[in-house]
């Protein structure tokens, strides 16, 4: 479906400073890693995989079809640019997925009548709880 190693040629990887509390290691170095992916400059995905990929993805990407993720998890900037691009590859394949139409089934009888002997037992119980009546 997606052709992952030309895909992740397309990705723009950066590393930023992780924010919170760690001491000075955290102030020096940048773990912090942030892909951003340009769908629309894209040459590995077609025309009508880029339009899915928009509809489906309306509220990730910004305005001009960019996908931003960042990943932080971890101390090892390697270990981020591995879990960001998995996470990158699972959200593309979401988008790309198309959903199976449901076929309506019809409720089989038994069922049917299984349901409203129970409605009827249920009834009955009530009706022997209440106060008896007397003329």
């Amino acid at each position: 479906m997606l052709n992952k190693f030309a895909l992740e040629k397309e990705f723009k990887l950066k590393g930023i400073r992780s924010s919170g509390s760690g001491g000075q290691h955290v102030n020096k170095v940048a773990t912090k890693v942030e892909l951003s992916f340009d769908i629309m400059e894209s040459f590995v995905l077609s025309e009508d995989q880029k339009g899915l990929i928009q509809v489906k993805l309306v509220n990730r990407l910004t305005k001009n079809s960019v996908l931003l993720l960042q990943c932080g998890e971890s101390r090892s900037q390697l270990k981020n640019k591995g879990i960001v691009i998995k996470r990158a590859f699972s959200i593309l394949e979401g988008a790309l997925k198309i959903q199976t139409k449901r076929k309506p089934t019809k409720i089989p009888r038994a069922v049917i009548r299984k349901r409203l002997k129970n409605k009827k037992i249920n009834a009955d119980r009530k009706i022997n709880r209440r106060k008896p009546k007397i003329d």
